[in-house]
């Protein structure tokens, strides 16, 4: 879903991808041959480009934020709460934790994402995300475990 979203934000598609992956949380992760800490940079051939940092372990949550910069500013998504609330005191500033993980996090999304699929098949239309974005997620997805797992610093091109 990461790499789905950094082919949406970037409005063209990636030409190369560096990957690097750590076990540093689990150590069952190693002995499993995968990593419980990732990093990708993405880059497309206007010179477009997308890091994106993941970890198996937040202690205070299930952490998901996007930034995006342009010329013209930024966007930015920060972590759903189950409220707004915030104490500010002498001992510092407290919220709650980000929403415990993504089904309760993107529950209205799923169910857009329902809808929006029964409707196309009702209608005879083709949905808006189709099996090429998930082929094209999967290429990306590849690509990143190729590029972790060669061990060198230097991206695969596609």
């Amino acid at each position: 879903h990461d790499f789905d979203m950094a082919r949406f934000l970037l409005g063209e598609e990636p030409v190369e991808l560096f990957a690097t992956g750590s076990s540093l949380v689990e150590s069952y992760y190693a002995r499993l041959g995968d990593y419980d800490t990732a990093m990708f940079i993405l880059r497309t051939a206007s010179g477009r480009q997308c890091h994106i940092n993941n970890s198996v372990r937040a202690v205070y949550g299930y952490d998901q934020r996007i930034e995006v910069h342009g010329a013209k500013g930024m966007l930015q998504a920060g972590n759903r709460t189950p409220t707004s609330v915030s104490l500010s005191g002498e001992s510092g500033i407290a919220a709650d934790r980000p929403l415990y993980f993504f089904v309760e996090r993107y529950a209205e999304s799923y169910e857009a994402e329902l809808d929006h699929f029964i409707q196309s098949v009702a209608a005879g239309r083709t949905p808006a995300v189709g099996a090429a974005d998930g082929r094209k997620a999967m290429i990306l997805c590849e690509a990143a475990l190729a590029s972790a797992k060669s061990g060198r610093f230097e991206p695969v091109r596609f």
